[in-house]
């Protein structure tokens, strides 16, 4: 698990980690977590929810990235879970959040639900903690960066700006 604030690397370092794992060999899906929960749905709708979870299946890596910024409602979180706990001991999940495992109940509709998925994740699991500035504030034309170089030094009330904005 990939945790910290926007803007900290933990999508760049999933997205690296996936990049290696092909290298190697590895079969590896990525997911915006929202996204993957309304395709299961609408292939749970069209019949064709068996065939779905297959792909997921073959995945030695799944990547999830958002995960949790979108609550689901209590069938996409249970189509949600029948991927985390078909992949148990299985295959690898690397997932990227701003949300803390305390809160995952209300992200996934069922106190109960986000427990069994949470104790599925961290049985084997690392939590890789993201801190610091953002990087998207550094590299951000709104504060001074030009497309042809390093960013210039931002005036202080930009800063206060970029803080408020970013947190």
């Amino acid at each position: 698990v990939f945790h910290g604030k926007t803007g900290r690397g933990k999508n760049r370092l999933a997205i690296g980690l996936g990049m290696r794992a092909v290298e190697r060999g590895l079969n590896v899906r990525f997911h915006q977590t929202a996204e993957l929960v309304l395709q299961l749905g609408k292939a749970k709708r069209d019949g064709s929810l068996d065939a779905m979870p297959g792909d997921i299946g073959r995945a030695d890596l799944i990547i999830l990235d958002k995960f949790g910024y979108v609550p689901f409602d209590i069938d996409g979180a249970r189509l949600f879970h029948r991927i985390i706990a078909g992949g148990y001991e299985r295959r690898s999940i690397a997932s990227a959040t701003n949300i803390g495992s305390g809160e995952w109940g209300t992200v996934f509709a069922d106190d109960k639900l986000a427990a069994a998925i949470i104790d599925g994740i961290v049985h084997h699991g690392r939590l890789l903690e993201f801190t610091g500035q953002s990087h998207h504030a550094g590299e951000a034309l709104m504060f001074g960066r030009t497309s042809a170089g390093p960013a210039s030094e931002p005036k202080e009330k930009t800063k206060e700006q970029a803080g408020t904005l970013l947190g």
